[in-house]
């Protein structure tokens, strides 16, 4: 029998986040990340969104660990939940291994779980597949992309990157080790796709430390600068510029607490100044001598800077003067919730700076030219864009076709869609199950379609609950019916409407004992039947009709 490959994308297409991908060939699979992504607006009460991974769980046997490029939750956060289902090795680096543990003790599988670290240029053999650990450079440390070797060929997935020849720390990306595996031949590439709409190069994470320092420079009040907690390069700028102008920094937000402890205890960030201090000990110092470092950046509803602004947290009060520095581009999606947290921070008298021409944020993708660099290096023979919405793996699909990839070998899946790929051809092959899965709470996966929409009809029309005592021999009423009213209006306000819809209740019930229908079924149909037909005649309203039945 012939080899085929199999890559098998569970996440991260026609999105952003939940990025998954299955590297299947023969009796092995290995898994590229294991990401999270946000609820949409009209996900309810959903806390969470982790990919399907039915195929994994059919073919746990075959699975032998996931392969991890770097710690963001778009690439880790699902790891808890998956976990569980398919408990095989995770190998990543130290940073990224680092924010692991800590995720895995918070859901205490840190004992059930065999966690590996590499290193760029580390080489580990897994079941038919090699995977060679690649340098990159992102907005976060320790990030690579990894040269996967099959028996059919050289598979190179860049996982996120830039080229950033002047980084924090560490060294610019590995360029010249993608340039040997492409002079060898690569079989295929995946590559990130999600700044693909961007012309030109994405600037160096050292020109926001520029710009930050300028707004240190002239300032006499405190500065609060809100950034992505897993940005440890931003947050050692932070401290340094700090430092320089004799201010103490104290960090606030959960997650920006837990990683910049991880980084500071792996070496990755260092107070090298002493400038760290506790956020309970900010009002022992002057105003104009403190900075604070705020999760917050996205208008996330429980983050720092949010219930700064609308004056819920603790121990942080905003107050005229302070300026705010919001080092991060709002997420497509994330707009509105930003700006409402920015006007109620300006009403409070701060100087708010979040515009893209203040230059205090870069991204960690790379743009055209960067992706043009990569896959002149590579010179894949399939290309396979990857970690984004449509339109971006479309635009990205263009790019490779103006530098020299054959059009034929230009792949574009969705999730579930495996693109198989033999010695010969490559294809589209039949769907698998795929998709997403809801995390509400403790609850995983017990959200589904059904729910949602029950909860949108909640939210949008409101709930009418109609109570009635039966006899049970007779049938006959003895008491109700009774209206109660939750979110469709209030029953002070509507007494006609509420004796009128008691009217039509008691109408269907005597429909129904004239009738013989005494299942307890046919008698609530009936009811929100009559009351559904009423009610959008006189209000042009649905509300959720819930009809509860007492026998005694």
């Amino acid at each position: 029998m012939k080899e085929k490959l199999k890559i098998v994308p569970l996440g991260g297409l026609n999105e952003i986040g939940k990025n998954m991908t299955a590297i299947e060939c023969g009796n092995d699979i290995i898994v590229v990340d294991c990401g999270l992504a946000f609820p949409d607006d009209d996900m309810l009460g959903v806390d969470l969104v982790i990919p399907d991974v039915t195929y994994l769980k059919r073919h746990r046997s075959k699975v032998r660990a996931f392969v991890i490029t770097h710690g963001h939750e778009d690439h880790i956060g699902a790891l808890p939940y998956v976990l569980r289902e398919v408990n095989v090795p995770v190998y990543a680096t130290r940073l990224t291994c680092g924010i692991i543990e800590h995720k895995l003790t918070e859901h205490r599988l840190l004992d059930k779980v065999k966690l590996m670290r590499v290193k760029a240029g580390d080489q580990i053999k897994l079941g038919c597949f090699g995977v060679e650990f690649i340098h990159t450079n992102h907005s976060i440390a320790d990030s690579v992309a990894l040269a996967i070797t099959t028996p059919l060929g050289v598979l190179i997935h860049t996982g996120d990157f830039k080229v950033d020849l002047t980084p924090v720390s560490g060294e610019m990306i590995d360029l010249a080790r993608f340039g040997e595996l492409g002079k060898a031949g690569v079989l295929a590439l995946m590559s990130d796709s999600t700044n693909v709409e961007r012309p030109g190069y994405t600037p160096s994470e050292q020109t926001v430390g520029k710009s930050l320092e300028n707004y240190f420079k002239d300032c006499d009040q405190r500065i609060i600068v809100a950034t992505f907690a897993s940005n440890i390069y931003r947050i050692q700028q932070v401290l340094d510029i700090a430092a320089r102008h004799g201010r103490k920094v104290a960090i606030c937000g959960r997650s920006m607490e837990n990683i910049s402890g991880v980084a500071m205890e792996l070496g990755y960030l260092s107070d090298r100044k002493n400038v760290l201090i506790e956020l309970n000990t900010i009002n022992r110092y002057p105003r104009n001598k403190i900075v604070i470092i705020s999760t917050g950046s996205q208008g996330e509803t429980m983050s720092a800077l949010y219930r700064m602004a609308f004056s819920a947290h603790k121990q942080v009060e905003v107050v005229p003067g302070d300026r705010i520095l919001i080092a991060a581009s709002a997420i497509p999606g994330n707009e509105k919730s930003v700006y409402n947290m920015i006007n109620e921070l300006s009403k409070k008298g701060a100087e708010v700076i979040y515009d893209r021409n203040a230059a205090i944020h870069v991204s960690g993708h790379a743009c055209q030219e960067e992706q043009k660099l990569m896959l002149a290096l590579c010179k894949p023979k399939y290309f396979i864009p990857v970690h984004g919405e449509h339109r971006h793996l479309q635009i990205h699909a263009k790019l490779a076709e103006g530098m020299g990839v054959n059009p034929k070998n230009i792949l574009i899946s969705e999730i579930g869609r495996p693109i198989e790929i033999t010695e010969k051809s490559a294809r589209l092959a039949n769907p698998v199950p795929a998709g997403r899965v809801l995390v509400d709470g403790l609850g995983i996966g017990d959200v589904g379609t059904a729910v949602l929409r029950d909860r949108k009809h909640l939210a949008e029309d409101g709930l009418l609950v109609v109570v009635v005592t039966m006899d049970r021999e007779t049938g006959v009423v003895i008491a109700g019916p009774d209206i109660v009213s939750r979110g469709f209006i209030y029953v002070k306000e509507a007494d006609d409407l509420m004796e009128q819809l008691r009217k039509v209740s008691q109408k269907a019930l005597d429909k129904c004992l004239d009738d013989k229908i005494r299942d307890w079924s046919g008698i609530k149909t009936q009811i929100k039947n009559e009351l559904n037909e009423y009610l959008y005649k006189k209000t042009q309203r649905s509300p959720m009709i819930l009809p509860v039945i007492m026998e005694i």
